[in-house]
């Protein structure tokens, strides 16, 4: 995901590591590798550093690090041996034997993304996380992004029921990829059933399908989505009112699960938006994400619910609400409270409508929205009407021949 950021230059993210370096590893036994001028890379992702034993041969001794060798990563990530002169390995010496554990990440398990809190130490780890985003870093999270694993129907009904309750008070998006290996959709005709079998139907849900590649690069489409989307939120104000739809994103291809390229048409891409589908297509101006609607597409058609762009306006709008009123909450609830709130909230939305980011809004404190009994509660109720600006998915140009310029033959 990081790598993705990086790409488009956005920022903020919080990185939730589901690592565990301690659990998540292999040993690589005494191997033999031969020095090149007195270095040798070891070309493996994730070497701990840590467990790294060098000897001039299998049955010797462990050589002392920064004695007779250091060791560096380059900057692929792989650690870089040298010999030290002065040290125990002779300057003829061609061969040593090393050996080390590596990480594997293969071995992390959907249950240790979901997470959970341990009820005997109250430690909190995966998904749960999510909730200690705001009260350590002051971020709402806008969304939530699992690459490889929200492909997992396990994971993503986590990530659903997540961005609807984040501190019971705010709400994100989630962002899944949906299985285009051959055990799931490995055809775009058969991504809307499996989005359906699978219960990937959600406003808060956008469903991502096909994988980005950029040179030997591999990325997950989620994470693209969610890169771009805060690159366009960031364009634009930081106000999420415009659709990530039919802008660029990082790739010279698409491919499925088993890395074959797949060139959607807009056809078969629009077919895939009306089942719910964000894709990717190469059309004018290269490489495109593609799609407006949320997983909740055509089941539900509300427009708030519909559209990512509106989805997305209605949850930062309601973020904003409580972010900017927090500090009154406890006050007495009298007149000026009200009046504070009301008037307070209407100019922000009449600045809101003036640079385009809605439509219209209003806020308004009803009797029926506060009856008696939940005022003796302290309970306080607002009902805000807006319209956000929905994206223009389908435009439309109708030719007529006007026989009327046919005068112009006769022009003079």
């Amino acid at each position: 995901i990081k790598a993705q950021f990086q790409l488009f230059n956005v920022a903020p993210a919080v990185f939730v590591n589901v690592l565990d370096p301690s659990i998540h590893k292999e040993n690589v036994a005494d191997s033999a590798i031969t020095l090149s001028s007195g270095k040798y890379t070891i070309a493996v992702d994730g070497v701990l550093l840590s467990t790294l034993v060098v000897k001039l041969t299998g049955a010797g001794n462990a050589l002392v690090r920064n004695k007779d060798y250091t060791v560096v990563f380059n900057g692929s990530g792989h650690p870089v041996i040298s010999r030290v002169d002065g040290g125990d390995i002779p300057a003829n010496q061609t061969s040593l034997t090393v050996s080390y554990d590596k990480l594997t990440p293969s071995t992390v398990t959907d249950a240790q993304i979901i997470g959970g809190i341990d009820s005997a130490t109250g430690k909190v780890t995966g998904l749960e996380l999510i909730n200690k985003i705001f009260p350590l870093y002051r971020l709402v999270p806008g969304q939530i992004v699992v690459p490889k694993h929200s492909k997992k129907p396990a994971v993503a009904a986590v990530m659903k029921a997540k961005s609807t309750g984040i501190n019971s008070l705010f709400k994100a998006m989630a962002i899944a990829d949906i299985d285009s290996s051959s055990t799931g959709a490995a055809v775009y005709t058969e991504a809307p059933t499996w989005k359906n079998s699978n219960n990937y139907s959600d406003p808060h849900l956008v469903a991502c399908y096909l994988k980005p590649k950029l040179g030997d690069e591999i990325y997950h489409l989620s994470t693209q989505f969610a890169a771009l989307n805060s690159k366009v939120i960031a364009d634009n104000g930081n106000v999420p009112y415009v659709s990530p739809s039919n802008k660029s994103i990082q790739a010279n291809a698409v491919v499925n699960e088993a890395g074959a390229e797949i060139n959607l048409g807009v056809d078969q891409a629009a077919f895939l938006n009306g089942e719910g589908i964000v894709t990717a297509i190469n059309f004018v101006g290269g490489w495109k994400l593609w799609g407006n609607n949320t997983s909740a597409y055509p089941s539900n058609t509300d427009v708030k619910d519909r559209f990512i762009s509106v989805r997305q306006m209605f949850n930062w709008i309601g973020s904003t609400l409580i972010l900017t009123h927090w500090k009154i909450v406890d006050d007495p609830t009298n007149r000026r409270l009200i009046d504070t709130v009301v008037d307070s909230t209407n100019i922000w939305l009449n600045g809101l409508t003036a640079q385009g980011s809605i439509l219209g809004g209003r806020v308004e404190f009803r009797a029926a929205d506060n009856p008696v009994t939940s005022l003796l509660d302290g309970k306080v109720s607002y009902r805000l009407f807006l319209a956000a600006p929905v994206p223009a998915e389908n435009i439309e140009f109708k030719l007529e021949f006007d026989v009327a310029y046919l005068q112009n033959l006769f022009a003079a």
